[in-house]
């Protein structure tokens, strides 16, 4: 299966499918409860996935998180993810959501013609899609790539005089053996997808001593420092070992820390 990120966007093509994962549709109401009043983006991530792809595609695949609250659900989830997926049926021939773990009955805000997908994952051809917060399956992870979703990657930089920022990246690189004790077979391939919710900000995968979400990304069969990141323009910022950097607190938002 041809993988190609879309220039610019959290958006994943996969031949005739477009990828996307952490959508937290809601997190304004989180966000409120803060004290910051926002507007809702929903309808704007609609417009961006509908935008994303082009007349070759007809079917969209939602790695998990499609709602923001956990445990429990807001007015806002239970008011626009219904008319959120309803829309993207009328460009869609087909929508599979793999379940992600802020997903808590999830089967009561979306429309029946989506396919809910158990968080052990989705195989198509020789690709294999997960969220990311559990284990894969045997035959999802007898793949050549395994697609996750779930870290929120993203890139910290920080200059001479100790400002940091981050950026939203994507994580890309190979499994470091070809069988385990948990899989007979492993994929040659991992990618971590962007949030598509660009209000979450994110988690930075090249922090010194900050562990990674999830059971995959945690366990020894991937190498992490071969890894390269890659800003959403397509910029290849090289190997995950050369571009770590120290933390300093004061992380951006980011509703999937500690929901691991």
């Amino acid at each position: 299966m041809d993988l190609q990120p879309v220039y610019g966007t959290p958006a994943l093509v996969a031949d005739t499918n477009l990828v996307i994962g952490d959508l937290h549709i809601g997190v304004e109401s989180h966000l409120r409860s803060k004290g910051f009043h926002l507007t809702s983006h929903t309808d704007d991530m609609c417009d961006s996935i509908i935008e994303s792809a082009d007349d070759s595609i007809n079917r969209l695949i939602v790695l998990g998180d499609v709602k923001d609250s956990v445990p429990g659900s807001t007015k806002q989830e239970y008011r626009e993810i219904p008319e959120f997926f309803e829309r993207l049926l009328e460009r869609f021939d087909i929508i599979d959501v793999v379940r992600g773990n802020h997903d808590t009955q999830i089967e009561e805000f979306l429309p029946t013609k989506v396919r809910i997908r158990p968080s052990t994952g989705l195989k198509l051809d020789d690709t294999g899609f997960i969220h990311g917060h559990m284990w894969p399956s045997a035959e999802v992870m007898d793949c050549e790539t395994l697609v996750m979703a779930h870290n929120h990657p993203a890139v910290m930089f920080r200059d001479g005089v100790g400002k940091q920022m981050t950026e939203p990246c994507w994580f890309r690189g190979s499994f470091s053996k070809t069988s385990d004790p948990r899989y007979p077979v492993l994929p040659r391939r991992f990618l971590v997808i962007p949030a598509f919710n660009r209000m979450l900000g994110g988690s930075p995968v090249n922090v010194i001593g900050e562990d990674l979400l999830g059971p995959v990304l945690n366990s020894e069969m991937l190498d992490l420092d071969g890894a390269h990141l890659y800003l959403l323009d397509g910029i290849d910022l090289g190997k995950r070992s050369d571009l770590m950097v120290r933390g300093r607190g004061g992380r951006r938002f980011d509703r999937n820390r500690g929901k691991d």
